[in-house]
């Protein structure tokens, strides 16, 4: 089987935390390689997320490592189960780009979630008219059937929040996302009032940093902090200019976390944000 052109996050974690037990246990590619009876080009595919591997092979591999951390074995092992074509997000592949997939892949997956924005409300509590607005006036301008695509990928996204056991949510919102007027009046007031209702859920909890804050929070980059089913595999997503970083360096999560709690210490609590976002409502 060919290498993946187009590996997905989950896909690019499980080789990578492989590399890394690797390298905590002195072993080399060339030695795992000759466990596996594969050629060493291998071992870097999987390593990179390019080629895949078996629980079974990979419980080889742990053991080779001397991994006694079963939580975290069995965490990879539950990747190496997963298939294409297999979730929901799946049938949007070769409509959407891979980084629009990769976000629904850590979504569906979390056990937590935290969020800081500036200027947009995060996207799993975005309404359809607001979402619609804002894919409507990227540059340079997308088709009216890629613009229709993304609405109704990113309203399939929000139900992430609606399930069985669905993962907890922490979104940390600048008074200046709630003051935009993207898409006018009625869509702004339509979407504070959903975010009020959303606020209210036993899973959700919305903090918003007001104009007021008198200490300066780096809050120009939005983030999104997925925590998986052990913290070795937690993962940041972070837009830029130029598309979204998945982040996974135990240095850059560590940054992102002090990061999100420097913002929730300078936020209002969930009751006084939902009083913010209520006055901000009524004077539409």
């Amino acid at each position: 089987m060919p290498p993946r052109d187009n590996p997905t996050v989950r896909q690019i974690r499980l080789g990578a935390e492989l590399r890394k037990l690797r390298e905590t246990a002195g072993r080399t590619s060339r030695e795992a390689a000759g466990l596996l009876s594969v050629d060493q080009a291998k071992i870097s595919h999987i390593e990179a997320g390019r080629v895949g591997v078996g629980e079974e092979r990979l419980r080889r591999l742990a053991n080779f490592y001397r991994c006694d951390d079963t939580r975290l074995v069995e965490a990879l092992c539950e990747i190496t189960r997963e298939r294409r074509g297999q979730f929901w997000f799946d049938e949007y592949r070769g409509i959407l780009t891979p980084d629009f997939l990769d976000i629904a892949e850590l979504e569906w997956h979390a056990k937590a979630l935290r969020s800081l924005k500036s200027v947009t409300m995060p996207g799993l509590f975005q309404t359809e008219s607001y979402a619609r607005t804002l894919f409507a006036n990227v540059w340079p301008k997308l088709p009216e059937s890629e613009i229709e695509a993304r609405v109704e990928y990113r309203m399939k996204r929000a139900t992430v929040l609606d399930g069985d056991e669905p993962p907890s949510f922490e979104a940390i919102i600048h008074e200046a996302a709630l003051r935009m007027r993207f898409g006018g009046r009625h869509v702004v007031r339509e979407q504070l009032d959903h975010l009020m209702r959303l606020s209210e859920r036993s899973n959700v909890t919305v903090h918003v940093i007001p104009f007021t804050c008198e200490d300066f929070v780096e809050v120009t980059q939005p983030v999104l902090y997925v925590t998986w089913a052990v913290p070795q595999l937690d993962t940041v997503q972070a837009d830029s200019a130029f598309g979204n970083r998945f982040l996974m360096a135990d240095a850059e999560l560590k940054k992102y976390r002090l990061l999100l709690n420097s913002s929730k210490h300078a936020s209002l609590n969930p009751e006084e944000s939902r009083q913010l976002i209520h006055h901000i409502a009524r004077e539409l």
